[in-house]
């Protein structure tokens, strides 16, 4: 069943599937009660009320457990997707039938991705929530006015924000809630280390064991998928620019190569950068054949995508999110069009890791709604204080205990 859209918007129009979106987002916020909690005790004094909130992330399970949360707490809202194929159209459904305006439909083209994002800030949002700055980079091109803070939830999205304040031309406060530890530590790392070998796994449905896999960036994300690879019984490359990185690698028991030698043995290569092109021709022309190439970075820019296109105009699709190029007679395979694999050829982070990033989204939102008018117009980092509750909260969601530090060791950390 399709969901019927208007185009020139792309607002949900047809609820049918909300129903299969309701009981994923139970399954949820079962894994996630972290927010339940958050949402308990804040409950009370509303501190969303009269404000509204524009979100640009990827439209997920998880995703709705936030935004409904966030209804909860007196918020208006209106969401678009961070990434045209990674919507999951039975949560814009359910979302829609409980009163959140959605813009985001499967399969977007640009032209209406674009229109989603600018629908969103049509709505008036006052804070805006994003996952890679798409959304705080329109509303800067466009001079909205009225917001008064926002959130961003990926490292590539910071970077745009970073220099955004650089140039002084930051409109508002904006916290980075990738900055926490709660984050990125296990978001960037178990979230996207996992997700990403499950939906290569899910897309090809091909074996890892004994397959070399070129893991091209070793930072949080790297780490996470080389090392979620490894436990697969894969044989890891890193590929690094940065040598305290490439060291680090090394020291965890990787091969460690430049992508112009890695390239010619490889069979699976998984970018994890952020940065443009770092997989281009010269590296492509070197791969053997049937080599298949994925992204686990935010932007399809990883890949030298429009090589591709170059060397073969009409690619064949042979299953869904796999299409096969042939380059002087050898096939190189692209998996999800060079976006994001673990969110278009699977379902994303688990439950249980999403509820660490949107506890600080939450939590960041609050503070934001309650103390925008003394807040600089800079990026913030997640303050300590939150990231130790989220970790504190999560410590009881898994039924586990800590020790706690007696008053003879405190005396001793304060003795001279």
């Amino acid at each position: 069943m399709t969901i019927t859209i208007t185009l020139n918007d792309g607002r949900l129009r047809d609820t049918t599937l909300s129903e299969n979106g309701k009981r994923a987002y139970e399954w949820a916020c079962s894994a996630m009660t972290i927010l339940d909690k958050i949402k308990r005790k804040h409950e009370r004094t509303q501190p969303l009320s009269g404000f509204k909130l524009g979100v640009c992330l990827h439209i997920t399970k998880e995703t709705s457990v936030l935004v409904m949360t966030a209804r909860d707490l007196g918020a208006e809202v209106a969401v678009c997707s961070a990434n045209p194929l990674s919507v999951q159209d039975e949560l814009c459904a359910f979302l829609f039938s409980n009163g959140i305006n959605v813009f985001a439909h499967r399969g977007e083209t640009k032209q209406e991705y674009n229109a989603c994002i600018k629908s969103v800030l049509k709505s008036g949002p006052d804070i805006i929530i994003d996952d890679g700055s798409d959304l705080h980079v329109t509303a800067h091109r466009l001079k909205i006015k009225k917001v008064v803070g926002g959130t961003e939830e990926t490292t590539s999205g910071v970077k745009r924000l970073k220099a955004l304040e650089r140039k002084k031309m930051l409109m508002y406060p904006v916290i980075s809630v990738n900055d926490a530890l709660t984050k990125h530590m296990f978001d960037n790392r178990y979230g996207t280390g996992q997700s990403t070998i499950d939906g290569i796994i899910r897309a090809t449905g091909i074996l890892l064991s004994g397959k070399y896999i070129v893991v091209c960036g070793y930072g949080w994300v790297g780490r996470g998928v080389a090392a979620i690879a490894r436990g697969m019984r894969a044989l890891v490359i890193v590929t690094e620019i940065d040598p305290i990185r490439a060291l680090e690698a090394h020291m965890d028991g990787f091969d460690v190569k430049p992508l112009t030698e890695a390239a010619e043995v490889g069979d699976i290569f998984i970018t994890c950068t952020g940065q443009k092109h770092v997989i281009r021709r010269e590296h492509i022309k070197k791969m053997k054949n049937g080599a298949i190439l994925s992204n686990a970075g935010h932007f399809d820019i990883e890949i030298d995508i429009e090589f591709l296109k170059s060397q073969d105009g009409n690619p064949v699709r042979i299953r869904p999110n796999v299409d096969c190029y042939t380059l002087s007679g050898k096939r190189i395979i692209l998996l999800a069009e060079g976006r994001v694999v673990n969110l278009v050829c699977a379902e994303g982070h688990p439950s249980e890791i999403m509820a660490l990033s949107f506890a600080n989204q939450l939590l960041s939102i609050i503070l934001i709604a309650k103390n925008y008018k003394k807040l600089e117009r800079q990026v913030y980092t997640v303050p300590k204080h939150i990231d130790a509750y989220v970790a504190s909260r999560a410590l009881e969601a898994s039924n586990l205990k800590i020790d706690v530090i007696t008053q003879a060791q405190k005396l001793y950390l304060n003795s001279i």
